[in-house]
């Protein structure tokens, strides 16, 4: 099993249904499955050379290794595969922040590819979840990650943050296609983004950039960011850059939900995929989904997406604990006779902590109750890790090689559907 407590957790058929459906959305997110459906010649480069960056990508970059005749790679990320090609040059990158090693990896890349390749060139970039943060080339770089530290607490989504992070840095915002002009470049993407929108996926480095410097600053003034406007740069505007560059999403979070829906259909339980494009402040996306799970006429909801969290208190939790801990605070005020029960995951494994996501129902409130804990105090200081562990709805599956954003399902009972 992928949850290493689903036994402990699964202690109500509720659960069980739930933790079961759950589970075979990340056991969908397969990299070798994948990439058997891609299809391409090939053959016609006289040169092919592999990158990769972003949490996943070096498993995906030795896959690649193994089936194709290639020169040579380039690949950061935060695990590095067993009996990797010694053709492949691999990094240990950071994450959520960049840093000095993620700063020299991109370096090295640049340094080795600009200005040397042609268009009998092949380049193969891979690119996952926390590419943002490993594939960086700002000005400074200090600056980079204090902004980036900002962003992470400001409340904004993915694609303010991203639309910041595309005029500080010389990659993003189609900058590394730049650098690989005029190769052919095939992009491999597992997509982290709500939507899948290739502009926003680790902030867009072979995609173009529809934004202005104008659009950052805008963002900039509205989260009161530590920067002035001759800090930001402009991304790649000339259409040449764009028109040899092929772009295939082999993974996405439509992946799981879809693979998640049919083994609800396997329980004998309705389901419907909401959306896989969820995003909003934690607090109203969490009495949103209650207010429609309890005027549902099926068993199981499913979205995928990822809300925002302004962090003003000093605890610790994860945006798909903190989505849990609001759902609880709402069910806790309202008489409901069916059993509804939610469970948010973050895709990776990691929630911003040691816990992948929570599971949450009457069940949790009862616990709670009986350790007299207040939910209130611990929405407040941000501490829905601490809740979470008290009770013993915590989420545990250890790190996890794929991040396609939050999973998300709500299960309810309902007597003409059972």
């Amino acid at each position: 099993m992928i949850i290493k407590n689903f036994s402990e957790l699964a202690i109500t058929q509720e659960r069980k249904n739930v933790l079961e459906i759950i589970e075979a959305g990340l056991e969908a997110l397969n990299y070798e499955k994948a990439l058997e459906k891609i299809v391409f010649d090939f053959s016609k480069y006289k040169n092919i050379y592999l990158i990769g960056f972003g949490k996943g990508s070096a498993e995906i970059v030795k896959i690649l290794s193994e089936k194709i005749d290639f020169n040579e790679g380039y690949v950061i990320d935060l695990v590095q595969p067993q009996n990797l090609s010694s053709k492949i040059n691999f990094f240990q990158g950071t994450h959520p922040l960049p840093s000095q090693n993620n700063f020299e990896f991109t370096k090295k890349v640049i340094g080795r590819f600009e200005n040397k390749l042609t268009s009998e060139d092949l380049v193969i970039v891979v690119i996952c979840g926390g590419g943002s943060a490993m594939f960086v080339q700002p000005k400074d770089l200090e600056k980079y990650i204090k902004i980036n530290q900002e962003l992470l607490r400001s409340g904004a989504d993915i694609y303010e943050m991203n639309i910041v992070r595309k005029h500080l840095d010389k990659v993003k915002g189609g900058g590394l296609l730049k650098f690989l002009y005029p190769a052919k470049v095939l992009a491999l993407i597992v997509s982290d983004v709500p939507g899948n929108d290739l502009a926003t996926i680790a902030s867009g480095p072979i995609s173009e950039d529809l934004t202005t410097k104008e659009d950052a600053w805008g963002i900039v003034q509205k989260y009161n960011l530590s920067l002035n406007f001759d800090d930001l740069i402009e991304t790649p505007k000339d259409e040449k850059y764009f028109e040899n560059v092929e772009h295939r999403i082999i993974l996405s979070n439509l992946t799981a939900l879809e693979t998640m829906k049919q083994k609800a259909e396997k329980l004998n339980l309705t389901s419907e995929i909401l959306t896989d494009n969820l995003k909003g402040e934690v607090r109203e996306v969490a009495y949103y989904l209650l207010d429609k799970i309890i005027n549902f006429d099926k068993n199981i909801l499913l979205i995928g997406g990822e809300t925002t969290v302004k962090v003003k208190g000093q605890g610790k939790g994860g945006r798909n604990q903190e989505l849990v801990l609001w759902f609880l605070n709402g069910l806790a005020k309202k008489m409901i006779n069916n059993e509804i029960v939610i469970c948010s995951i973050n895709s990776d494994g990691w929630d911003n902590t040691e816990f992948a996501g929570a599971l949450g129902d009457k069940l949790s409130l009862e616990k709670a109750k009986n350790l007299q804990l207040n939910i209130a105090n611990f929405l407040e200081n941000n501490d829905s890790f601490s809740f979470f562990k008290k009770i013993g709805d915590g989420i545990i599956t250890g790190k996890l090689p794929v991040n396609i954003s939050d999973l998300i399902c709500l299960y309810k009972s309902n007597e003409k559907f059972r």
